[in-house]
């Protein structure tokens, strides 16, 4: 198992980052590293993604757990050989919401596709600091 995650603490309640995570255009049009987003995000919905860190390949992701406005998890890949998922937790913090975003890999090729994947810190960092600026923006 790797993971990778990112803590984001943003000023402004759980419901207005919510509404951002759940949108797909304001995921691409925020500069989150999404470059196309196609399909709903909702409650067992699936999408397609597609990532910078990932060049032209595209994701089909699966809404696996739908919690408004607190966790929603994204699932991709084919267990048992490898499989990524993506959890993003909302916490009600004074002055805002802590964002939590984890994303778990598992799987028997996860050496092997490890070494060939980038750091994705940096994309993380990336995405929860343009969901806090707009989340930020909407409840000034």
């Amino acid at each position: 198992m790797k993971q990778v995650k990112v803590t984001r603490d943003i000023a402004a309640p759980p419901e207005t980052v919510w509404a951002i995570l759940t949108d797909p255009a304001q995921l691409v049009a925020l500069e989150t590293g999404i470059t196309s987003l196609e399909g709903e995000i909702g409650e067992g919905s699936t999408f397609r993604l597609m990532a910078e860190a990932s060049g032209t390949r595209a994701f089909k992701i699966r809404v696996s757990g739908f919690e408004p406005p607190r966790r929603m998890e994204w699932s991709s890949g084919a267990k048992p050989m490898f499989h990524g998922v993506r959890v993003f937790a909302l916490t009600p913090v004074p002055g805002g919401t802590r964002l939590e975003m984890t994303e778990t890999f598992t799987g028997l090729m996860l050496p092997l596709i490890w070494r060939s994947m980038p750091d994705l810190t940096p994309t993380f960092e990336r995405f929860a600091a343009a969901v806090a600026g707009q989340a930020e923006r909407k409840a000034a």
